[in-house]
Parts: C-alpha cells; sequence; structure tokens
C-alpha cells in the first residue's frame, strides 16, 4: 500500500479499479484467473509475446530497408526487451504464483521495471522507460485482441487516473462509470475542478507521478476530502472507508429532506444561498437541490468550446436557458474571466504573456482589450434580462478606472441597442468581484459605484498570499483561513453594511460548511456555492443562531494562524453539525 497526497476538489469517498488514462489505452478486464487456467494462460502469454516479437522484427526490417540500419535499431532495442528471459520469467511467475490475469501481471512487471528506470535520472534510461510502455501496449493489443477502451466504452466502474483531463473530457466522463478521478497535475479552481464538484465526482488533482506507478485494474482509494489517493490498500484500510463511504451515503441521503427547507438560521434570519455554474444544464440541478438562484454563472465555456467566436445569439441562448429555471429569482452573469490556465483557440491575439501570466492581460483586461466581444456579451445580457432578475458582473476589477471603463461599455451598448429598436433592460443591477487586494483596501469608494459585491476568494487568497494555487510546491501555502484573508473580507462587509450594498461569497470558502458560521458573523447574508454542497450549507445555517455565528467570527478574527483558525471552526462545525465536520 502507498499513499500519494493531492489537492481534494470535489468532495467524496471513491473505491474501485484504477484506469490508467494516456499511458494504458487497453482496459484490463480482470485481475486474477482461476488455478486450472493457469498453465493456458501462461500459453496465451507466450502466444502474444511470440506475435509481438515477429511485428517487431517486421518493423524492423522496414525501418532499415527504408530509412536506414540506425532507425531499425530503435526496433532491434524492443525486439532484446521482449525477448528478455528475466522479464518473460517474472510474468509468468506472477500467473503461476498469485494467479494473475497475463494483461494484469505483464502491467505489473513493467510497470515496476519503468518506475526503476524513470527514478535513476538519467534521461537515457528514462527514455527506455517510454520504450516498456510502448512493449506494454503491443502485447496487451494481442492478449485483449486489439479491444481499445476509452473513457466512452468503458463497461465496468473505475477511477480514472490521468496527467490532466481537459473541462470537455471532465464533462463527457461517464458518471455511471466512473467512480472518481485523480490527476498528476491541476488546482483548486481550474475548470477541470470546478466540472468535477458540480458533477458531484469525488476528486484529487496535484498528486504527483502516479499515471506510470499504477497498473489499470490495481485498487485505488480515491478520498476526495483529505486529498489523498490510496492504491492497493491493506484490507484495514479498505475495511475503514468502506465504513465512512456507508456513513457518508446516511448523511446525503438525509440531506435530501433539506432541499425543501428554507435556508435560515435557527433566530429566523434568511440567508441566500445560491449555486455556481458552469454550463446551462446545471441550473435545472440547482434548482432541484433547494437554490435561491445563481449567484455566479461563468461564461468561459462559450470562448472555449469553439474555434471562433460567439455570436450574440448564442450567448442569448445560453443565458436564456438559466434564466428560465430561475424566472423569479437572481440570476449573476460574471462576464469573461479567462485567465493564464484557459487561452481560447478564438482570441490567440490575445494568449498570455510574460512571467507572471496571473498579472498579465486576463479577466476584465482581456475584455476591455476586446471590446467587440465584450459589447457582443453585454449586448446578450442586457436582452435577455428582460426574462428576469439578471445581474451584470464584472471580474477582477482592481481599480476604479476599470469598473467605470466597464460601466461606460455598458452605457454605450444601451445607446446602441436603443439606437436599433432593440429590445432591453435597462434595470439590471451592475456588481464587480471582489479578488484582489486594492479592492478590500478601498471598498468604500467602490460600494459607491455598484449595486453589489461577490468576493472571489479563490483569486484573493491567490494574490493576498502570492501562491500560485495550481502548483503544488506551494499549494500548503493556499490557506482560506488565513488572517489576512478574513480581515479582507471583513472590510468588504463592512463597507457593504455602511453602504447598502449586498455582499456575496462566491469562492471556494463558500463551499465549505465550517466557514459558513465565520461569514455569517461577519455579516454576510448571501453565500454562493458549488450546487451539490448546498444542503450541506442549509444544514449549518439552520443549526445556528445569528449570536452564536457573531461570536464564532470573534473568536476566529482573534487567532494568527490559518492552522488555528481552520482548526477552530472545525471544531465548532463538529459541535453544530457533528455529521458534516471530517
Amino acid at each position: 500500500m502507498h499513499t500519494k497526497p493531492g489537492i481534494a476538489v470535489s468532495s467524496g469517498v471513491a473505491i474501485g479499479q484504477a484506469f490508467v488514462l494516456g499511458v494504458e489505452d487497453f482496459r484490463i478486464p480482470k485481475r486474477f484467473v482461476s488455478v486450472d487456467a493457469v498453465d493456458a494462460e501462461i500459453v496465451r502469454f507466450r502466444c502474444a509475446l511470440e506475435n509481438v516479437c515477429r511485428e517487431i522484427a517486421d518493423n524492423e526490417k522496414l525501418a532499415s530497408d527504408q530509412l536506414g540500419k540506425q532507425y531499425g535499431a530503435i526496433f532491434a532495442a524492443h525486439q532484446q526487451l521482449a525477448r528478455d528471459p528475466k522479464l518473460q520469467g517474472e510474468v509468468e511467475a506472477l500467473i503461476r504464483d498469485k494467479n494473475y490475469s497475463p494483461e494484469f501481471a505483464l502491467s505489473r512487471v513493467l510497470g515496476q521495471y519503468a518506475q526503476v528506470l524513470q527514478n535513476l535520472g538519467d534521461l537515457y534510461k528514462a527514455d527506455r522507460a517510454i520504450d516498456l510502455f510502448d512493449l506494454e501496449k503491443r502485447l496487451l493489443a494481442y492478449l485483449l485482441g486489439e479491444r481499445r477502451e476509452e473513457l466512452s466504452h468503458l463497461t465496468v466502474p473505475v477511477i480514472v487516473l490521468a496527467h490532466d483531463l481537459t473541462p470537455s473530457e471532465t464533462a463527457t466522463l461517464p458518471r455511471k462509470f466512473v467512480l472518481g478521478f485523480a490527476t498528476e497535475v491541476g488546482g483548486y479552481t481550474s475548470h477541470t475542478a470546478i466540472l468535477a464538484g458540480a458533477l458531484e465526482i469525488p476528486a484529487v488533482v496535484a498528486v504527483g507521478d502516479i499515471v506510470a506507478n499504477v497498473s489499470g485494474g490495481d485498487i485505488v482509494i480515491l478520498d476526495g476530502i483529505h486529498g489523498r489517493v490510496i492504491v492497493d490498500p491493506d484490507e484495514e484500510t479498505l475495511a475503514d472507508y468502506r465504513e465512512w463511504a456507508q456513513r457518508a451515503r446516511k448523511v446525503a441521503q438525509r440531506l435530501v429532506s433539506f432541499r425543501s427547507f428554507p435556508s435560515e438560521t435557527m433566530d429566523h434570519v434568511r440567508v441566500q444561498l445560491m449555486g455556481n455554474i458552469e454550463f446551462p444544464e446545471e441550473a435545472a440541478h440547482c434548482r432541484e437541490l433547494g437554490a435561491d438562484g445563481i449567484g455566479l454563472y461563468r461564461t468561459e465555456f462559450l470562448y472555449l468550446e469553439s474555434n471562433r467566436e460567439q455570436t450574440e445569439e448564442e450567448h442569448y441562448e445560453a443565458y436564456r436557458k438559466v434564466v428560465s429555471a430561475f424566472p423569479d429569482q437572481p440570476v449573476v452573469i460574471r462576464t469573461l474571466d479567462l485567465g493564464s490556465d484557459k487561452v481560447p483557440s478564438a482570441m490567440p491575439q490575445f494568449y498570455p504573456q510574460g512571467a507572471n501570466p496571473e498579472l498579465g492581460l486576463r479577466s476584465i483586461r482581456l475584455s476591455l482589450a476586446d471590446l467587440s466581444q465584450f459589447k457582443t456579451q453585454l449586448r446578450a445580457i442586457l436582452r435577455v434580462a428582460l426574462l428576469g432578475d439578471v445581474r451584470v458582473m464584472f471580474p477582477l476589477i482592481s481599480s476604479l478606472i476599470e469598473l467605470r471603463q466597464a460601466k461606460s461599455t455598458l452605457s454605450d451598448v444601451m445607446e446602441d441597442l436603443e439606437d436599433q429598436g432593440v429590445a432591453f433592460s435597462r434595470d439590471v443591477q451592475v456588481g464587480m468581484m471582489v479578488e484582489v487586494p486594492s479592492v478590500p483596501l478601498l471598498a468604500a469608494d467602490f460600494a459607491r459605484e455598484v449595486d453589489f459585491f461577490s468576493i472571489g476568494t479563490n483569486d484573493l487568497i491567490q494574490y493576498t498570499l502570492a501562491v500560485d494555487r495550481s502548483n503544488p510546491a506551494v499549494a500548503k501555502f493556499y490557506n482560506s483561513g488565513d488572517p489576512a484573508i478574513l480581515r479582507m473580507i471583513q472590510m468588504v462587509a463592512d463597507a457593504g453594511k455602511k453602504h447598502g450594498v449586498p455582499v456575496t461569497v462566491c469562492g471556494q470558502m463558500s463551499s465549505d460548511p465550517k466557514f459558513v458560521p465565520l461569514l455569517l458573523g461577519l455579516g454576510l447574508r448571501q453565500l454562493s456555492a458549488t450546487p451539490h454542497v448546498i444542503p450541506e450549507l442549509k444544514e449549518t445555517v439552520r443549526h445556528l443562531t445569528i449570536p452564536q455565528a457573531e461570536a464564532i467570527a470573534e473568536q476566529a478574527m482573534k487567532l494568527e494562524l490559518a492552522r488555528d483558525v481552520e482548526t477552530f471552526l472545525r471544531e465548532e462545525l463538529k459541535k453544530l453539525c457533528p455529521d458534516l465536520a471530517t
């Protein structure tokens, strides 16, 4: 058994067989064979080995004849690997002694060889590991009859392990068969992480080298709560996690009943719980979970899904679907918020450059640099606002001049629509994200010019604490409970209260139940979160009184270290809702 730590981005625990995407193009259907089938399975392995050796020999001759002997030597090296009696002996020993299937035994042996070579550090030896992976694929092709397996062709439940998953790959994961996934890279707030939460698929990212060290069929525990992947767990660990998973299922079933209950504290103070969504199709699910509206509608998918710019009608239709799900409740549409990790092919001229792309041309700066696309989006928002309580929100505002430029562009669009006789709403509320330290410091000035604030804690933490949130080497410094972050939230909440400007938190912090008492205690009455945690947040709210929340906040604000803040809040949550504290 070995454990790989990572970053938990979607809560939950999954136990199942590994499906290694990218290295393993073939699904290993079974780990074991019956005792009376061992001899036949060894013969099957030897036949596959002979077929592969003949294929390699043919390739060696072809390469030598057409390209030269130096290229044929590449395949000669592969032949030498395939004919290695030590390798063949180890595979057959696993089949004979442990009743492993040939496919699983082969993957195990070659995976161990490759890991040793990669760990040696020599570039040549690491390249030889690639040769081993190639040999594995060739042999599996013969053993499995060329039955390649892609994610879309899965027929049994698995845990997907990959170097990375694109947002489109994540969005199309077959939920019936994908129990969870782990990636070698990634961060808290990548689109892949956000989608995992929306799809309610347990996920851990930034686990480092795992793809080359796990074989298809290995039993894996994916812990999306504490952020770890456990490979080949022992029986005691398996039993503990299975017991926990059973308790979690009971809690989830109980929380279903909270969907229809009002989000109200024990002393009858209403707290608005809204959903963060990525795609229009998520709106209906938010409604089912009892959301009070959409507090953050990310629109980047419109720019990332196509190689061309989306038309005004395409924007309008995407927004209309969401508004139709919440015709009488708020729908906050955030304008384009592309960062360095999301570069649309339709906008290559604005590709983030420089050593610090997070400090470059992104989000509202990108929109103001490309007014044509910005106005297209604003036109669609103003038009769809006739159908409901639609609000527009500008991301990553860092100065008053940026805010005023964005608002001026909105006014220009209104004039254009009016001149063209196009129906639109002039009563759209205008808000801004609070994501950089300059805004809390000038919160009172900004409050005079907006209708609402929405605190994006993900970027606020990144910029305040100087932490690249997608870099596992510094992930430990990314702390929601850092006293500096708490004080900035308090500054914004105080400015909002003084000037009558509602304040929402829509970052990762608002999706964590242990922060609910703190945020309510600081004066917030609106939270926007990942949809599937809304029932948990609602239960937390319903077990609180405002004086309790204020007392918790007061104590938390006195603590000097982030770890002490988080420990304190976790203990308070245990007192309020023991089932939700992990």
